[in-house]
């Protein structure tokens, strides 16, 4: 086990630098969404899948798709079946 947590952190930094930036969302259905959708990207980013291309791919198929089979939609499993790789910085 690693003795820190550094990939937090690093996750969490984007949010704290841009704090100021999304203190109004609109409503808290905005915040909420905000929330979902920053979380969802750096799921994409850790498991090195470029989130533009994920999601992309996701919102086209996933209307066609039964509840009970959507779990290829999850960011690491929609990763191993892709070539696509997270942009460099």
């Amino acid at each position: 086990m690693s003795i820190d947590n550094n990939a937090a952190e690093n996750a969490l930094r984007r949010v704290a630098i841009g704090r100021k930036n999304w203190l109004f969302c609109g409503s808290d259905n905005g915040g909420n969404t905000a929330a979902v959708l920053f979380s969802l990207i750096a799921t994409c980013q850790r498991h090195k899948v470029d989130p533009f291309a994920y999601l992309r791919d996701v919102l086209t198929r996933i209307a066609a798709t039964p509840v009970s089979q959507l779990d290829p939609f999850l960011p690491d499993q929609w990763g191993a079946r892709q070539p696509a790789t997270i942009p460099a910085n």
